[in-house]
Formats: structure tokens, sequence, C-alpha cells
């Protein structure tokens, strides 16, 4: 079992930033090659959608064309922990984001890909 932690979400105005962390503990993660670790939205009433994610080997990313140019996903190896910067925030980007991982050989995009989610932290985006 891997779980997973978000913190750093929070209330800020349109324009500013926002780094959330995800810390993954339990089961180590190293060694699948295929590990993805990404971070998905959920406004109320509507999908899940995804938001971006990272490959937890090479480091590879990949982002919604939503974020894109704002949004920047890393990982640190050491602290098993995924961050993903978000910079010139909108109102439409409030909502609440969680933090998931699993091995992933299809879509990274595809809920059903990834086997551990974490509880969500809220992002607040004032005009």
């Amino acid at each position: 079992q891997v779980q997973l932690a978000e913190s750093g979400g929070g209330l800020v105005q349109a324009g500013g930033s926002l780094r959330l962390s995800c810390a993954a503990s339990g089961r180590t993660i190293a060694g699948y090659v295929m590990y993805v670790m990404s971070w998905f939205r959920q406004a109320g009433g509507k999908e899940r959608e995804f938001v971006s994610g990272i490959s937890w080997r090479d480091g590879s990313t990949y982002h919604a064309d939503s974020v894109k140019g704002r949004f920047t996903i890393s990982r640190d190896h050491a602290k098993n922990t995924v961050y993903l910067q978000m910079s010139s925030l909108k109102p439409e980007d409030t909502t609440v984001y969680y933090c998931a991982a699993g091995e992933v050989y299809g879509s990274w995009s595809s809920l059903s890909n990834y086997d551990y989610w974490g509880q969500g932290t809220q992002v607040t985006v004032s005009s």
C-alpha cells in the first residue's frame, strides 16, 4: 500500500502562485519502472480531470492544455514527494486538487490507471 498526503492548498489572488506537495509513504515505489504520479482536480458536480503527471523513473512530464505554461510538476526522490508549482492562477483553477499514483501503462489522464489517491487539498483563487 502507498499512502499519499497532499499539502499546500489555500487562498490566493488571481495571478498569484501556490505550490502543492504530495508525499508518498508506505511501499517503496523506486523499483517500479512505469510508476507515475499525477495531479487531478475536481470541481463540484464535474468529473475529476487530469492536470499534470510525472514519471517517477525519468522525470518526463505531461500537462493538460488548460495549465500548460502555468503549472510545473517536479519530483524529489529522496523525499518521495511530488510538487505542483502553480503560477498565473485564475479563478477557474479554484477546486480540490488530488494526488494520484500508480503503474501507468496507458493514458496518464485516465483515472482508472491509478491505484492510490490522496484526500485532496482545496485551492481557491479570488478575482
